[in-house]
């Protein structure tokens, strides 16, 4: 038995995308505790997570990027690698960890990543994304009496549009989710996002007879946006990426106050040196700021301020005591 949420979410839904170096566990828990209440998001996504490093590189250097909260729930790990038998292990440490799903990235467009022969590297080589997601689905339960879905985040090509081929690729396999960024490789982030693409997948799973859930991704800022493009493309579900910045209510309705944004950001910093001190760089934080305090008077100079702080407490003290924000 599969205990799919995928046929459960109301849709259209939201998913946080999965980011590097952004959305952690401290990012993570500012959407779970200010964002759902209001409504989303309705999944959410770990940082792409190295199989190779887990298994080769040494397990305690990526353990932190295994931590989530109940209140995630529905929680998905995703994975890269191009070894077929590091993806089955790595799936099965998301079953032992108790995350709802596991994800295979197939897009990451980074070169570092590509040049391993992972991330969007694997379009290339379908007969490689086949074994990794067979070998995938073996670790998350294959053909025994438990299994969490797989899924798998993708572009529409390498360095041109090849959904007509690859789409159809993955779907053969029986990925419970296909989650399509809605440009090639090449593109990158540099043009818009093509939508018209999302809406041929969905085409070409209802030609194929199969029940797969499909996610659009590209260029989405806001839950209006979201449930537009939904509409327009009949996909049931969208992720957000870079429109989530210093926003844990983009995918709700809820407009927050410049007071609820500046208390969160102050949350969210005091967690993430909870979590990471010592592990990793407060400095990582700073690209946070920028996203939160914004569309303002005073914006400006508060961020410029806050680039110069070192630890959490001084971001709260400039918060509070320079600037002079009331706590919540």
């Amino acid at each position: 038995m599969t205990d799919n949420f995928w046929q459960k979410l109301n849709k259209p839904f939201f998913a946080l995308a999965p980011m590097a170096d952004v959305t952690d566990a401290p990012f993570r828990a500012m959407f779970a505790k200010y964002g759902k209440p209001f409504g989303g998001p309705d999944v959410m996504w770990t940082e792409f997570i190295s199989a190779d490093g887990l298994f080769l590189g040494g397990f305690d250097a990526l353990e932190k990027d295994l931590i989530y909260g109940e209140n995630e729930r529905p929680i998905v790990a995703q994975f890269f690698s191009k070894d077929p038998e590091l993806m089955r292990r790595a799936s099965e440490l998301a079953v032992e960890r108790g995350f709802d799903g596991v994800d295979i990235n197939m897009g990451c467009p980074a070169a570092v990543i590509c040049n391993q022969g992972a991330g969007a590297a694997i379009i290339k080589n379908k007969k490689l994304a086949k074994e990794i997601i067979r070998a995938t689905k073996e670790g998350a339960g294959g053909s025994a009496s438990w299994r969490i879905p797989v899924s798998v985040k993708t572009r529409t090509g390498y360095s041109k549009n090849e959904i007509e081929e690859w789409i159809p690729a993955i779907l053969e396999e029986g990925v419970d989710a296909l989650i399509l960024h809605a440009r090639t490789k090449k593109e990158m982030s540099k043009v818009p996002a093509d939508w018209s693409a999302v809406a041929r997948a969905v085409e070409i799973r209802d030609v194929m007879g199969v029940d797969t859930v499909i996610i659009g991704n590209g260029d989405v800022k806001s839950k209006e946006e979201g449930v537009r493009r939904a509409e327009e493309t009949g996909c049931d579900g969208i992720m957000m990426g870079r429109g989530i910045f210093g926003n844990p209510w983009a995918m709700t309705d809820h407009q927050a106050t410049k007071e609820e944004r500046l208390n969160v950001m102050i949350e969210h910093a005091h967690l993430y040196e909870k979590i990471f001190e010592g592990r990793k760089p407060f400095a990582l934080m700073k690209k946070h700021f920028k996203a939160y305090v914004s569309g303002w008077d005073g914006a400006k100079e508060l961020r410029t301020k806050l680039m110069e702080a070192e630890n959490a407490d001084e971001v709260e003290r400039i918060v509070y005591k320079v600037h002079k924000v009331e706590s919540l």
